[in-house]
């Protein structure tokens, strides 16, 4: 059995998966990796945004906007954390006086920095 083929009457492509031919309706799409900020995106935008998520998914373009999402809000999270620790005082000198200080207030930190990103990026 072939794997894949065109009808010649429709010009429809099939691929074969299992058992049956199934039509290619959708553009085939590039293929992204897709990070947790990504992959939360996607969960928010099929529960709250359907009609955004139907268009993305339809014009093959929901992988690549995801990535696009991904690298923009862990861009956004590193550069927040950065600033905030500088801002803070929360720096290697601290990190080896005071580890336990140094991990609580870099936790806090983080928390804040992601709650921006969800509000910045993913929540828009």
């Amino acid at each position: 059995m072939k794997e894949h083929y065109i009808n010649e009457k429709t010009g429809i492509s099939y691929t074969l998966r299992g058992d049956y031919y199934l039509p290619d309706l959708l553009p085939a799409e590039e293929e992204h990796e897709i990070g947790i900020w990504g992959q939360r995106y996607l969960r928010f935008i099929k529960k709250y945004r359907k009609v955004l998520y139907t268009n993305l998914l339809t014009s093959g373009v929901l992988n690549a906007h995801l990535a696009e999402v991904d690298a923009r809000a862990q861009t956004m999270l590193n550069d927040l954390i950065k600033k905030f620790a500088e801002q803070e005082g929360v720096n290697e000198m601290l990190k080896e006086q005071n580890q336990m200080e140094w991990v609580g207030r870099m936790n806090n930190i983080r928390n804040r920095a992601e709650e921006i990103v969800y509000n910045e990026v993913l929540f828009k």
